[in-house]
């Protein structure tokens, strides 16, 4: 069964320096119209950092939409045309100090398909070497580090509960999972 939606007409609501809404008319494979909220994003990086005595760094912040502070793992958004291997170094080095030896690829990361349009691109940074950190002007972070295997304790027990944080960390944890079992 074809399943693609097809748009008919699209209104541009708001065109922001992050975000840019729209709705959009769609025609459904049933032939019938319904509507689509939409916002686009440029996309973003996310970064599992273990420094070389195994503690994962993650960074605290205070999230308006939330209203309490948030602890994370390094991330940020992607400038237009950015290399997002670039900007996973970039964003590593500004919010932690850190330079990675090694930087994996992990994948993508749909944030969340029913109307947000961002991709977010994992990595794993390991091998660090600590610098000072330079955060963005309107950035304020406290950077914690936690030991890996009490950070995939924190993660499951439900105490983390950002999206590309709990993926990363359970990423990291699956692929070494599977190298072990490999060897």
């Amino acid at each position: 069964m074809d399943m693609t939606e097809k748009k008919v007409s699209s209104q541009l609501i708001y065109d922001g320096k992050i975000l840019r809404l729209h709705v959009d008319t769609v025609e459904l494979p049933n032939g019938k119209q319904a509507l689509r909220e939409v916002a686009d994003h440029p996309g973003g990086v996310a970064i599992v950092a273990i420094d070389r005595d195994g503690n994962v760094l993650t960074v605290k912040q205070f999230r308006y939409v939330f209203s309490r502070v948030v602890e994370e793992i390094p991330a940020g958004k992607l400038e237009r045309g950015e290399n997002p291997y670039d900007a996973a170094l970039r964003e590593l080095k500004e919010e932690t100090g850190a330079t990675p030896a090694r930087l994996t690829d992990l994948g993508p990361l749909i944030v969340s398909p029913g109307a947000y349009g961002e991709v977010l691109r994992l990595y794993l940074a390991e091998g660090l070497d600590m610098g000072a950190a330079a955060p963005d002007e309107d950035e304020f972070l406290d950077l914690v580090k936690t030991p890996f295997d009490k950070m995939v304790r924190r993660v499951v027990s439900g105490e983390l509960t950002d999206a590309k944080t709990v993926a990363g960390v359970l990423k990291v944890y699956a692929l070494r999972r599977q190298e072990r079992e490999s060897n």
